[in-house]
């Protein structure tokens, strides 16, 4: 889940989908990459991020190990099972389970960091170096994504590398935008960012060292429209100005979108259940059927 301009909605669409797919029958691993941590006390109270912090359990200890000690433990050491959100899944009785990779506010220097492992004093150096910290998270997703169904990872509003390293992990894409100019602007950019990653990370695989490594092919599922104002059953006709130009420009965009209410987005995360798994008055009941509507479209361009 990823976009340059923060802002868009991100990390309640990411949460939204994760328990929805997790409430249907579903093992969900949500990781966040944000410094922000936002998605992350969406589910978790600041006195248990705390506590987290104190254990090293967060993702930002989990690479501190590798700058310092040049290896990482698993992935599964970190791993949560918020227990507010899955109290809510397990009264379904379908044997879904959400866990959670913790981020932390610090997060944001370890990519400053994660620089300096890039250099090296001959070629060949420069180039292990740089398959070694993209690959990061790839090697270590792998020894533990068959125990999940689905691994969504929430990525800061930038292409650093921690973002390059969520890239490299993942086999697609989703791209969060609001309706306005800046928020659709770097959306092309941001694919042939991807498109550049790509070519340069499997270039790295010709090398006899590497040759039965797999190469990555980070697919865009689509663009997901957020905070989408109605009037009439339809979007303002603002908002519809920028949905007709990405319509226009061909790119795949979802045809569900994360409607706009402060009230009730704004209010989950306190409560550590998103939105799309509270039945209430029917504002509410409308915005869960448009997610659930949403995220089978997600689940559909998922197994295309």
């Amino acid at each position: 889940m990823m976009n340059y301009k923060g802002g868009v909605g991100k990390t309640t669409l990411s949460a939204n989908i994760a328990a929805d797919i997790a409430d249907r029958g579903n093992k969900v691993l949500l990781i966040d990459l944000d410094p922000q941590a936002n998605l992350t006390l969406s589910f978790v109270s600041i006195e248990d991020w705390k506590n987290l912090d104190r254990q090293e359990r967060t993702i930002k200890h989990w690479y501190d190990q590798y700058l310092d000690y040049e290896h990482n433990t698993s992935l599964r050491e970190l791993a949560i099972t918020p227990s507010r959100v899955n109290a809510k899944i397990k009264q379904n009785g379908n044997g879904g389970r959400l866990d959670m990779i913790c981020s932390h506010l610090e997060l944001v220097e370890v990519d400053m960091e994660l620089s300096s492992k890039l250099g090296g004093h001959t070629d060949r150096a420069i180039r292990k170096n740089y398959f070694n910290v993209l690959s990061r998270l790839r090697f270590k997703l792998d020894e533990i994504k068959g125990e999940y169904d689905v691994v969504l990872i929430d990525c800061p509003p930038n292409f650093n590398l921690i973002t390059q390293n969520a890239i490299v992990a993942s086999d697609c894409y989703i791209v969060p935008a609001k309706t306005d100019y800046l928020s659709t602007l770097g959306i092309n950019t941001l694919l042939k960012h991807v498109d550049t990653l790509t070519k340069k990370y499997n270039q790295h695989l010709n090398v006899k060292q590497h040759r039965d490594i797999p190469p990555i092919s980070p697919q865009i599922l689509g663009i997901v429209f957020t905070m989408v104002s109605y009037h009439g059953g339809v979007p303002i006709s603002a908002q519809r100005e920028y949905i007709s130009q990405i319509e226009r420009s061909g790119l795949p965009y979802f045809n569900n979108s994360l409607r706009e209410n402060k009230t009730l987005f704004a209010s989950a995360p306190e409560a550590g259940i998103p939105v799309v798994m509270n039945h209430g008055n029917t504002q509410q009941e409308q915005i869960r059927r448009e997610t659930q509507a949403l995220v089978d479209e997600v689940l559909a361009a998922i197994k295309e």
